[in-house]
């Protein structure tokens, strides 16, 4: 997965929790938008991950890449926060709406 960072975004409210579950032999984290989806897609372009990472509300993020996304201007919150405040936005999926959305 290549993330080569483009250059620097503008202002944005992007989100990042603390990398914390396992997949596949590396730990994730979670990357959304408190704004709207096509914040978190355009943030996501200009640091060149791949769309395959958005799972509907959020991409999911190996931790080896958290600090290229800090740089980029996440801010890191913990993961009920992140929750809340997507919740609080209107775009927490439930898992059968990402489903949904994914087919």
């Amino acid at each position: 997965m290549s993330m080569a960072r483009r250059g620097m975004l503008g202002p944005m409210a992007i989100l990042m929790d603390e990398a914390r579950w396992w997949f596949q032999g590396r730990k994730w984290c979670h990357l959304v938008s408190d704004v709207s989806y096509e914040e978190l897609l355009e943030f996501a372009d200009g640091l060149g991950i791949p769309r395959r990472g958005f799972q509907g509300d959020h991409y999911d993020i190996p931790e080896e890449y958290r600090d290229e996304m800090v740089a980029a201007g996440a801010q890191v919150v913990e993961s009920r926060e992140l929750v809340r405040r997507l919740r609080g936005a209107g775009l927490r999926l439930s898992p059968a709406e990402r489903r949904a959305r994914a087919g």
